[in-house]
């Protein structure tokens, strides 16, 4: 794959934008032929840079009206054991491996209070954890950009 040139960002932001483009909205966007289009998703799919394609969904529409960063310091020895059992928990959203005192960083939902006690609860034997209830995203998430 060739560095990532200005279309080729151009197609990367109009995917992160909307999945669902079609070839056609994408090609015009990057100012490409359909094939041309076609042929620098699939080597951008294959060097790895688009990893999936995704639905941004609303957790408190289904009813998971808490969200909450934790952060864990686990023991060396237990740490893949934490993993897989975090793996195994749909309440975790993402999980990050960090410096610092923390061995982790997660992202979970819960229904309410209770649910989120009870998650805790579930893994309080894995180290101590350190719980930020969100209270509003300032910055939402958002894709990876040029700069």
């Amino acid at each position: 794959m060739q560095p990532v040139d200005e279309k080729s960002w151009r197609i990367l932001a109009a995917l992160q934008e909307d999945a669902r483009a079609s070839l056609k909205t994408l090609a015009d966007i990057a100012g490409l032929s359909v094939p041309a289009t076609a042929e620098r998703i699939k080597k951008m799919e294959d060097a790895g840079i688009i990893r999936g394609y995704h639905a941004d969904i609303a957790p408190e529409a289904l009813g998971y009206i808490i969200q909450a960063v934790v952060a864990i310091t686990t023991q060396h020895p237990y740490k893949q054991k934490f993993i897989e059992v975090l793996r195994s928990k749909p309440q975790v959203l993402e999980c990050l491996h960090v410096t610092g005192a923390d061995s982790c960083l997660f992202t979970v939902v819960a229904k309410d209070m209770a649910d989120l006690e009870q998650f805790l609860a579930s893994i309080n034997q894995y180290g101590e954890t350190r719980t930020s209830i969100v209270m509003s995203s300032q910055i939402p998430r958002r894709g990876v950009q040029r700069f």
